[in-house]
C-alpha cells in the first residue's frame, strides 16, 4: 500500500483525526477552496511565490484535484483489497507552463463542477463505511494510514488554495 505524504510533501506524520462526520469533511474543504478560487478571476499572470514554489490559480486547482483523485483511488484500492498505483507526479514542486494561463469564469465553472463531483464521490463512498471500516488497519501494510486518517489528511486540500491566497 502506498503511503501518501502530507501537503508539505516531506511530512509523513500521521494525520490527526476527530469525531467529525467524515462524509462532510471533503465537501466542506472543496467549498472553502472554491470560495477562494472565486477571487482568482483577478489573476494577472504573476505567480505568488510561497515556500519556494510558484503558485497560480491553475496550479492550486490542479494540486487540489490531483490530491482528491489520488487519495480516492487509494481508498478504493484499499476497500477492493488490491495494491495502489504509486504516484509518479512531482507534486507542488512542479509548475507547468499551462499553470500561468489566465484564469477565467469558464475555468472556475469547470473547477467547480469537477471538485464538487469528486466531493460527492467521497461523500458517497464514505457514507457506506462503518466506524470499524474507517479505523481498520490496512491488512497488506499495517503502517499505512486508516481510511479515517486519509480523509482527515485530504481535508487539508485547502492548504493549496491558501498558498496562493485570495487575489481580490
Amino acid at each position: 500500500m502506498t503511503r501518501y505524504l502530507s501537503i508539505e510533501d516531506d511530512d509523513d506524520s500521521v494525520p490527526d483525526t476527530d469525531e467529525r462526520d467524515v462524509t462532510t469533511l471533503i465537501p466542506a474543504a472543496v467549498d472553502e477552496v472554491l470560495a477562494m478560487a472565486e477571487t482568482w478571476l483577478a489573476f494577472a499572470g504573476n505567480p505568488v511565490v510561497r515556500e519556494g514554489n510558484a503558485w497560480t490559480p491553475h496550479k492550486a486547482l490542479r494540486r487540489v484535484t490531483d490530491h482528491l483523485i489520488d487519495h480516492l483511488a487509494e481508498i478504493e484500492c484499499r476497500l477492493a483489497g488490491v495494491p495502489t498505483e504509486p504516484d509518479r507526479w512531482h507534486g507542488r514542486r512542479l509548475t507547468l507552463d499551462a499553470d500561468f494561463a489566465r484564469f477565467t469564469e469558464a475555468d472556475l465553472d469547470e473547477a467547480t463542477s469537477r471538485l464538487r463531483r469528486l466531493a460527492l464521490c467521497y461523500r458517497g463512498r464514505l457514507a457506506g463505511l462503518s466506524a470499524d471500516e474507517l479505523d481498520a488497519p490496512c491488512a497488506s501494510d499495517p503502517g499505512a494510514w486508516t481510511i479515517r486518517q486519509i480523509v482527515h489528511h485530504v481535508a487539508g486540500i485547502t492548504a493549496y488554495a491558501e498558498l496562493l491566497g485570495p487575489l481580490a
